[in-house]
């Protein structure tokens, strides 16, 4: 027998027998990856929870050695309900986002509405030129701005509505046509200079038209039926002429292998089309037709300026000039700008604009029509004629 004491269990004093030794390994089983990995755990992006380390669902599956059965399947079933956790956590998360994207792109549709509404509500009760006519002479200034078209800013309708607007001002010491235009529709520039000619005959007010880079073909044909006509030195003045341009591909489609086919009542309903040839007798009709367009430019032009218009031959010859070689040639009164003629009907620069304002809902939806137009080359003017 040995001197050593014999410990409880069987085993002697310093030695680990199995069954001790396995009760201190497993209560005091840890794993040390583990527990590092637990105090450096990221977030996961895609749950926005804690990012589970790669194998620990694996390993608390697993269990330790010595787990009986029950024990092993109670650590199986508590790991899936941990990945269980994880996954709803996440689809939760990404519903969240979802939602809160769905709320910001309503709240910003909503404000687009309620501001193009506020707009076109301004504009037809509160917009009025009584609201912003000063009592202090001034001058009342209508914009002709762009292409005079029926489909543009500068359309008849709102010309007019613009002199009537700056006449019946009893504040305005004269009416101010303020032109920045190449010329467009010869029916719009009519309408324009039938209704200026009207108000000129009462006598009450003076107009003037003042023409800023360019003041040509239409929008001199405007400016012809004003009092006096002032102009920069530099600005583009004249191209008194009529004009139409357009395409012929009838050898185009040929050399493609198109047929094209036009059914018409009247022999000569489809002279213009451009995948046919113009032949020689519809030429000459629609010259007819230009040129009695530009006789009625021309003679509008001429009681327009009476005695003050040159007799140059070039006048109406569609050539255009420079606003200093206009003042020779009878087309300008006088050089000068819009201060300066403030400064001699009122004693300062003070005037106001009487152009209808335009919805800006209107005028974005127009302009993005427009660009459309131009991007897909099906943009055609309402007349095939141009001033």
């Amino acid at each position: 027998m040995s001197d050593d004491p014999i410990r409880p269990g069987g085993m002697q004093d310093g030695h680990d027998g199995p069954a001790d030794g396995y009760r201190r390994n497993d209560a005091d089983h840890k794993d040390p990856v583990n527990s590092d990995q637990s105090s450096e755990l990221k977030e996961d992006p895609w749950t926005e929870g804690a990012e589970v380390p790669p194998g620990k669902g694996a390993k608390q599956a697993s269990g330790v050695p010595g787990d009986d059965a029950e024990t092993l399947r109670e650590r199986q079933r508590l790991a899936q309900l941990e990945m269980m956790d994880h996954w709803i956590g996440g689809v939760l998360a990404e519903q969240r986002r979802t939602r809160r994207w769905k709320l910001f792109f309503r709240l910003m549709f909503l404000t687009v509405v309620l501001v193009a509404l506020f707009a076109a509500l301004y504009s037809l009760f509160w917009d009025s030129p009584s609201a912003t006519a000063p009592t202090q002479r001034h001058l009342g200034i209508v914009e002709v701005n762009g292409v005079i078209a029926s489909d543009s800013p500068a359309n008849a309708e709102r010309i007019i509505q613009g002199l009537n607007r700056a006449w019946e001002a009893e504040s305005a010491a004269a009416v101010v046509l303020h032109i920045n235009s190449p010329g467009g529709s010869p029916v719009q520039s009519q309408r324009i200079y039938a209704e200026i000619m009207r108000l000129r005959e009462q006598g009450d007010k003076p107009i003037i038209a003042v023409i800023e880079d360019i003041g040509a073909s239409g929008a001199y044909y405007i400016a012809a039926a004003a009092d006096e006509i002032v102009a920069s030195p530099v600005s583009l003045v004249g191209s008194i002429g009529v004009i139409y341009a357009g395409f012929g591909f009838e050898e185009a489609i040929a050399r493609v292998g198109v047929e094209r086919r036009v059914l018409t009542a009247g022999e000569n309903k489809a002279f213009l089309d451009p995948f046919q040839p113009l032949d020689d007798d519809a030429e000459v009709f629609w010259q007819s037709v230009l040129n009695q367009t530009h006789e009625q430019f021309i003679d509008d032009v001429r009681a327009g300026r009476g005695e003050r218009l040159g007799n140059s031959s070039e006048i109406f010859s569609g050539l255009i000039w420079s606003g200093e070689q206009s003042v020779e040639l009878g087309l300008v009164d006088q050089l000068g700008s819009l201060e300066q003629l403030s400064r001699e009907q009122v004693g300062n620069t003070d005037w106001v604009d009487y152009t209808p304002s335009l919805d800006p809902f209107d005028r974005f939806t127009r302009r993005f029509t427009q660009v459309v137009a131009e991007v897909l080359g099906v943009s055609a003017p309402n007349t095939p004629l141009r001033f």
